[in-house]
């Protein structure tokens, strides 16, 4: 049995095959960021926790959005930057994310950086830091 996909060790809103769409708030908060401003965060954030930021999926069709999964409550607490916007459960309505399965099709969904034991989410505060420092620094 591969260890990094027990299922002792994979997380019960991630999908077996495929891909599949979980209720933000739920088992986790999103932050969406879209382009070129979301492979920067990534890349940030990557090269900051030594590739092991948390779950990070990334859309391939549209408009290329990045969603930074973190624990349940805890992006929608901070004031996002316009263009960033966090997904949970708020008076603003229901939030879906697409979550692809860690292996096989899942396409147009991918994994960026996946959750491990270690590092179950995204910490919101770093994110929320990561992404004032990087808007801060575009003239």
């Amino acid at each position: 049995m591969n260890p990094k996909t027990s299922p002792t060790t994979v997380p019960a809103w991630i999908p077996a095959s495929g891909r599949g769409l979980r209720h933000a708030g739920i088992h986790f908060d999103a932050v969406r960021v879209a382009g070129v401003l979301a492979e920067q965060v990534a890349y940030e954030l990557m090269q900051f926790t030594d590739f092991q930021a948390g779950p990070i999926v990334r859309e391939a069709t549209g408009h290329r959005y990045m969603y930074f999964l973190s624990p349940p409550q805890s992006a929608t607490g901070y004031r996002w930057p316009a263009g960033v916007r966090a997904l949970g459960r708020d008076a603003r309505g229901w939030a879906y994310v697409g979550v692809p399965a860690l292996g096989g099709l899942t396409w147009p969904l991918e994994w960026r950086s996946e959750p491990t034991p270690e590092v179950p989410f995204v910490e919101a505060g770093l994110l929320h830091e990561v992404v004032g420092r990087l808007i801060r620094a575009v003239p």
